[in-house]
């Protein structure tokens, strides 16, 4: 599987490799008995090689499904080289071409993320009617509705320029401008919508990488636009992104402010709606990644990030292991432990470019240790069992286990019982609860920034009629920082610290000595 999460060969099956139909029966069953749903990944802006629709396409140029998919004939250099259609590069390898040549029909397939995965082709009508089929055979079965793959990807500019040359020694080029947010993107996510989704009880969100401005955003998730209930919006995941994704940039607690406070207060402005995110399976873990993932600040760190992610707006959304504290993979682990297609190619053209260069393949590998997609997928850490109760004694996980394991487990989350001391997940779960009691504020409060030129301090207020004013306030440094509660807020009482189980003892007025990566959370006057 080149892309480890988004092989599809066939959208109505299950691959044995994780179950059967009557499992996911099953699963739908009792998460109904506990008043819970399921949300489906709906990956169709490409499909897998395997699928049976491409398997017909790339047959002959004559098969009725050839345009269900975007084939191009080769140009020729000056040399008589045969070259790609255009100069777009591969999402997941930008060293690479985004088309890939087929011998069979001898012309290109434009495959954006590996060549095992082809783009579907949305102009003809009858790609789109099929994906309303598998839309609502999956309603049909009883899902709540979908996680959108890359859905702004769907609709491509159909003169398929060559993209700006922005990367001088690269053959290909980024070509995002040309394909995300194309011409007829929300035309055929309003069909989604208007066909499908708005016949049945839904939630929705869209994955749309590349998509920065808020008024285009707006026009997917207003609430009179029909097209999604929400989308990830990824300025937060790319605060630390340089030229390109696998790059390192430094970033600091007013840049966090900036993000939350545009998309917080954005989305009340103009009927919207926010996901609340800081990980998925794309992403690095949270705590090594904004916080510090030592063994002197790493609990404090994850309370921190649960804290703000209780106390925003939006609907929240927590990856599997983010609750009970999982870390990324440590520098020392060698380059083969990375599995991820992205990893390895972007390590291969390392070495391509810089083959002597061991400054560089040692910055390369501290790129891979901060930003790589594998930290989301080592196995989740259930207990100090063999394979961290993963799969059994004797079984070779996928990727290695997190050293940690025998510490930092589920089991030993879940069952604490030191009344001076909150797990991560207990955190998480008195934040969730909290959420749910005061929702009027925290989830659909309005949102004001507070102190907003501090350096170190991101603290923020939300506001209710029927709930109230609160106050929460987050350290983001490794340091203590001397905070004067400004004048303009008056806090009744400190109701939750990252650094205490009860009540927190903090004076209400004056100057508080927030502790590193100290968050906290109060009720005002």
């Amino acid at each position: 599987m080149r892309d480890t999460s988004k092989a599809l060969a066939d959208y109505k099956d299950i691959d044995p490799m994780y179950g059967t139909m009557e499992d996911v029966d099953v699963l739908i069953a009792e998460l109904k008995k506990r008043d819970m749903k399921l949300m489906m990944d709906l990956v169709v802006n490409h499909t897998s090689d395997q699928h049976a629709w491409f398997q017909e396409s790339r047959s002959s140029k004559t098969n009725p499904k050839r345009d269900w998919y975007i084939w191009k004939p080769a140009k020729y250099d000056a040399s008589g080289n045969r070259q790609p259609p255009n100069n777009w590069a591969m999402l997941l390898g930008d060293g690479n071409s985004g088309w890939t040549w087929d011998d069979q029909t001898q012309e290109y397939y434009l495959a954006l993320f590996t060549p095992e995965q082809p783009d579907l082709n949305w102009e003809n009508p009858d790609v789109r009617d099929a994906v309303h089929d598998v839309m609502r055979f999956w309603l049909d079965k009883g899902c709540c509705g979908f996680r959108m793959d890359v859905i702004n990807h769907i609709s491509k500019h159909q003169d398929f320029s060559d993209a700006p040359v922005v990367v001088p020694d690269q053959k290909y080029q980024p070509g995002h401008m040309f394909y995300a947010n194309g011409p007829r993107m929300h035309e055929y996510i309003g069909e989604l919508h208007s066909k499908v989704l708005s016949k049945y009880d839904t939630i929705t969100v869209g994955e749309m990488p590349f998509v920065e401005e808020d008024q285009e955003i707006i026009k997917s998730v207003g609430a009179d636009a029909g097209e999604l209930n929400m989308i990830f919006i990824f300025a937060l995941v790319n605060i630390d992104n340089g030229d390109f994704r696998m790059a390192l940039k430094e970033w600091s607690t007013p840049d966090v402010r900036r993000i939350i406070s545009k998309w917080q207060t954005f989305m009340i402005e103009n009927n919207g709606w926010n996901s609340v995110f800081w990980e998925n399976h794309d992403n690095p873990r949270s705590v090594s990644r904004y916080t510090d993932d030592s063994d002197e600040y790493r609990e404090f760190g994850c309370k921190l990030l649960a804290m703000m992610h209780t106390t925003l707006s939006g609907t929240p959304y927590i990856y599997q292991g983010q609750e009970i504290g999982m870390k990324n993979m440590p520098l020392s682990w060698d380059v083969s432990e990375y599995k991820d297609v992205e990893a390895q190619n972007y390590w291969k053209k390392i070495l391509a470019m810089y083959p002597n260069d061991q400054k560089a393949h040692d910055d390369a590998k501290r790129v891979l240790q901060v930003k790589a997609r594998d930290h989301a997928r080592t196995p989740v850490q259930w207990n100090a069992g063999p394979n961290a109760g993963f799969s059994a004694e004797g079984v070779k996980p996928w990727m290695r286990i997190l050293d940690d394991y025998k510490a930092w487990n589920a089991e030993i989350q879940t069952s604490n019982t030191d009344p001076n001391k909150l797990s991560v997940f207990q955190f998480w779960k008195r934040g969730l609860e909290n959420r749910k009691k005061h929702k009027s504020v925290f989830i659909y409060g309005g949102f004001e920034t507070v102190d907003g030129n501090n350096p170190d301090i991101f603290a923020y207020k939300r506001t209710s009629e029927s709930d109230g004013s609160w106050l929460v306030v987050l350290n983001f440094t490794r340091k203590e920082v001397k905070w004067s509660v400004p004048s303009s807020v008056r806090v009744a009482n400190w109701v939750a610290d990252t650094y205490v189980a009860g009540k927190p003892e903090q004076p209400t007025s004056g100057t508080l000595t927030v502790r590193p990566f100290e968050g906290l959370l109060g009720q005002l006057q």
